[in-house]
């Protein structure tokens, strides 16, 4: 390859453009235009291809090889092989994440040095700690069109009647090392689903969350709360440090929780997803009521021998 000179390297990507051809067909449309001493090879051919597919994807690495094949005139087949083979690439799929703003970063790192002095110290730090976390789990009773059929001798016109804002319920948890506190699911005095807010958090932690403390005699141990503003409240912090004392953790808390930070919380990394992804839907509860059942009954069931695990 080394022994082409440019009008030869440019003389090899003019054809591959204008013909389309493959590695074979190139090598014989290039015979006529050098002398029989120096005839690029099939090998140097296929390393010029391979370079030209380099270059594009170092100028935009984002395009489809659909449409990186059409911009070079290669088959998909040859692009997807120069991709994958011989430039040893990968296709890595966008996760769409909340974005960090400068500020966060610091925070994230004051936190992180200060859980791994802990566990320093002490390496069962990790089992002194209650971490907290609401979730809203949807009533999933849709029909997925592509695979339902009605057999009929006639046409049954059959519709589904479906609520414009499906009904959802709002459910907190806690979790540590030895076991799951829980569910509590957010109701008003009439019995219906309601969203959280200040007012509703407080009276929470007060009536359910604090006597489930007493009943388990947690000793030395923290409290984790996330960043939501019925967290935040300054009726919320107050009541927590009549409790804990400087024994939690929270945004506006004796020690700091860093923003957007779901990555370093069980409930977020583990927990809502475990339960929502295969067991909690797996019968196609299609009342708010089974569907509260279902959680209750996977919550309970989760053994203590994983949370000690995950944490």
């Amino acid at each position: 390859m080394e022994r082409l000179t440019n009008e030869q390297r440019l003389q090899i990507v003019e054809i591959h453009y204008e013909n389309s051809c493959s590695v074979k067909n190139e090598y014989r449309l290039l015979r006529p235009y050098n002398a029989r001493h120096n005839q690029p090879g099939e090998s140097t051919i296929r390393a010029e291809n391979i370079a030209a597919v380099a270059y594009s994807v170092n100028e935009d690495c984002e395009m489809s090889i659909r449409r990186r094949s059409q911009q070079l005139g290669m088959c998909h087949s040859t692009t997807w092989k120069f991709l994958r083979v011989d430039l040893g690439l990968k296709a890595n799929q966008i996760q769409l994440l909340q974005e960090l703003e400068p500020n966060d970063l610091p925070q994230r790192l004051i936190f992180c040095e200060w859980a791994l002095e802990q566990l320093n110290e002490n390496p069962l730090f990790y089992r002194k700690f209650v971490f907290s976390d609401e979730a809203h789990f949807w009533l999933n009773g849709y029909v997925n069109k592509q695979n339902c059929r009605i057999w009929s001798d006639e046409q049954p016109h059959a519709i589904q009647e479906l609520p414009m804002h499906p009904e959802k319920m709002s459910v907190w948890c806690g979790l540590w090392a030895g076991g799951i506190i829980g569910p509590f699911f957010f109701k008003d005095d009439r019995g219906r689903n309601v969203t959280v807010y200040g007012e509703r958090y407080q009276a929470m932690i007060h009536n359910f969350f604090l006597s489930q403390w007493a009943e388990l005699n947690l000793v030395d141990i923290r409290f984790h709360q996330g960043g939501a503003t019925c967290h935040t409240a300054r009726e919320t912090i107050d009541m927590l440090k009549d409790k804990f004392d400087e024994q939690f953790v929270s945004r506006n808390g004796p020690v700091n929780w860093p923003p957007i930070s779901c990555d370093l919380t069980p409930l977020d990394y583990f927990l809502w997803g475990y339960v929502k992804s295969l067991l909690v839907y797996v019968d196609k509860p299609n009342t708010i009521e089974a569907l509260q059942d279902n959680i209750t009954r996977v919550l309970r069931g989760i053994q203590d021998e994983m949370l000690e695990k995950v944490t």
